[in-house]
């Protein structure tokens, strides 16, 4: 569906050249939402605008539909373009259009007639809940209803694609959460391939099926949700999914847990299967073993279970270790030794 083969985009002069992407190849399939995520600088930017060719790459391939875009005409350009719907951050709707007028904007620049632009408008006004706002203009609406019109509008002239620029980060939780949930509903009923950037990890978990982490214009990590949470390689996707899980102590708890220490301490990440099961409490009563869960959650990844505990082990040495030894091939552990930062 959408292809970057080697793809680099530099700006500037060779004197002050910056490397906003660098090399980067990826295959986004058709009908999955596909998350990019970095920090700001990262190139994530960049590379969506390279996916229309708003920006034009300075070496590679980017291939779309079996097309290599960097290659068209200025007419097969527009006509890709016009199958490819953007929902920017900052919504970006005319306000001198009411919400009516700006989903229909697009519909009357492909001279779709006036009979088939109001049936389709009205349509997508029902498919996002805002039938009663069709004559308001944008100052009259909350950000999360502004962020419906601009997905209304993008899916206008039902686009094989869409392409989410920081889609929520101008929203409250709440309203994010509802806006994902819709973006959800347009992957599914539309069978809509969605490739969005984000710097917030809550976005990749609660909506994406995979995800790439860039920094300094590199992907330096990429793969399925679930397997990038549950074994993250990198410094940056590790701070990223800490961000979410919650299952990170503080320096300050854990130099004061050491000293109160009176068994061994790790960090166990369960998965799906065992995430729901006793495993400690039989474990550790089969080798008199006390076990004290310190710190931790289980969440959903996915539609499937995976938690991170820190567990302290507390027992005779010899019956701590085959407790470790037996849970160590059902779960992952890491004996912290010292702080995780």
């Amino acid at each position: 569906m959408i292809t970057f083969e080697q793809v680099s985009k530099s700006f500037g002069t060779k004197e002050n050249e910056i490397k906003a992407v660098q090399d980067v190849s990826l295959e986004i399939n058709k009908g999955e939402i596909f998350g990019v995520i970095g920090f700001s600088g990262a190139g994530k930017s960049t590379l969506l605008r390279l996916v229309n060719l708003l920006e034009q790459p300075t070496s590679g391939k980017i291939i779309v539909n079996d097309q290599q875009v960097n290659q068209l005409s200025q007419k097969e350009l527009r006509k890709l373009r016009s199958r490819i719907g953007m929902i920017f951050q900052s919504f970006n709707l005319f306000s001198s259009r009411t919400v009516y007028g700006n989903i229909a904007y697009p519909l009357k620049l492909a001279g779709w007639t006036k009979n088939k632009i109001d049936e389709r408008v009205k349509e997508l006004l029902r498919f996002v809940a805002l039938e009663d706002k069709a004559d308001k203009y944008p100052e009259n609406l909350s950000g999360g209803q502004k962020q419906r019109v601009g997905i209304a509008r993008a899916l206008a002239t039902s686009p094989d694609i869409l392409i989410c620029d920081e889609a929520t980060s101008a929203l409250d939780p709440e309203t994010t959460d509802e806006i994902l949930s819709l973006l959800r509903r347009v992957n599914k009923e539309y069978s809509i391939t969605i490739m969005l950037i984000t710097h917030e990890m809550h976005v990749i978990k609660s909506i994406c099926n995979r995800v790439a982490v860039m920094e300094n214009g590199k992907v330096i990590e990429e793969g399925q949700v679930f397997d990038l949470f549950t074994k993250p390689q990198k410094k940056t996707t590790k701070n990223f999914i800490r961000s979410v899980l919650n299952d990170q102590l503080s320096y300050h708890l854990y130099e004061k847990l050491k000293k109160e220490q009176r068994g061994r301490m790790f960090r166990i990440i369960f998965k799906e299967g065992v995430s729901n099961e006793p495993i400690l409490s039989r474990t550790c009563k089969r080798y008199e073993v006390d076990f004290n869960i310190i710190y931790g959650n289980i969440n959903e990844l996915q539609e499937r279970l995976f938690g991170s505990l820190i567990v302290e082990f507390i027992g005779e040495e010899k019956e701590v270790q085959r407790v470790i030894e037996e849970l160590a091939e059902i779960v992952e552990l890491k004996e912290m030794i010292e702080y995780e930062s």
